[in-house]
């Protein structure tokens, strides 16, 4: 079946690394390395068929609590993909975002981000965000506080927070809601990604590990996407 109606904002979680590079019999670190060519493939993918936003869950708040060296090695293969893909992404017209607490990042990895998105912040096609030490409820307990900030300051009253203005205190403030939510490795949770975007997204679950995530795989998300009715709380005969 041909793939004809794409998700204008897809958004995945890239699971399975460790436990790929278990089943090679290889450190956990293999496996992180492997999943960065799913990253590529999966990009390519979305400029080749212009799908507007890709959000990729790459590190968690809570990952931060893994062993040190893995922790340490995350942040070194992001330098790495950054300065390896930064040519790539520029022809290929990405434009590159980053959502989460960045501040606990290490100098060197955020300084390479920051500097890998303003390289890329005038490109116009597919728009790739990296959530980043990124977790939903610190993101929500930022907007609250930050919209609690204003209205004390006389900025705003009560009455005038809606969900319009509940979004512009949110990362993706400049993003549209998920439309799509692959996750990988056979796990059925969200993890504390995006909790307010996927209010209405199609999730999608699959057991393959994200190393071995291929664009048939992809595509077979995309057609269970394209079967489905998203009706928003109408019936299917309103939307006829």
């Amino acid at each position: 079946m041909e793939i004809t109606k794409y998700p204008r904002h897809l958004a995945i979680i890239m699971d399975g690394n460790g436990r790929w590079a278990k089943k090679q019999g290889l450190m956990r670190g293999f496996g992180h390395e492997k999943g960065v060519q799913t990253v590529r493939e999966v990009v390519e993918y979305c400029v080749a068929h212009e799908i507007p936003y890709l959000t990729l869950y790459a590190f968690s708040t809570e990952n931060w609590n893994r062993p040190a060296l893995e922790v340490k090695a995350l942040m070194e293969l992001l330098v790495k993909f950054l300065k390896k893909e930064a040519d790539a992404l520029h022809k290929n017209n990405v434009r590159l975002k980053a959502i989460g607490n960045l501040d606990r990042f290490p100098a060197k990895a955020k300084d390479a981000l920051l500097k890998t998105i303003d390289r890329l912040k005038d490109n116009t096609g597919t728009t790739l965000t990296l959530a980043l030490s990124y977790g939903a409820r610190e993101e929500l307990l930022t907007a609250v506080k930050q919209l609690s900030a204003a209205v004390k300051e006389g900025e705003l009253t009560t009455d005038a927070i809606d969900e319009t203005v509940m979004q512009r205190y949110l990362y993706t403030f400049d993003l549209p809601d998920v439309d799509l939510l692959i996750r990988t490795s056979g796990e059925y949770r969200i993890s504390n990604f995006l909790l307010w975007q996927i209010a209405y997204a199609e999730l999608y679950f699959t057991e393959v590990l994200w190393p071995e995530f291929t664009k048939a795989h992809l595509e077979e998300a995309l057609l269970s996407y394209q079967n489905r009715e998203r009706r928003f709380g109408k019936i299917s005969e309103q939307l006829k």
